[in-house]
């Protein structure tokens, strides 16, 4: 059995993200949330320019397919 280590949240300002990673929240779930702010569904397939922007830590999120 192989488990990878969670990636520790808000450590980019950044993140590209794809259409099967939707519903997009940040911290995505890939993330450690003990440290984090909680956790906000972000509705990037509806923005015009395909990009979110977290309201708690300013990350911004770029959809590319």
């Amino acid at each position: 059995m192989t488990t990878t280590a969670p990636v520790p949240a808000n450590t980019q300002t950044r993140y590209t993200v794809r259409r099967s990673d939707l519903p997009l929240s940040c911290p995505t779930p890939e993330m450690t949330l003990w440290n984090s702010h909680p956790r906000v569904y972000l509705p990037i397939e509806d923005a015009p320019d395909h990009q979110a922007q977290c309201p708690y830590c300013s990350a911004t999120y770029q959809l590319v397919d």
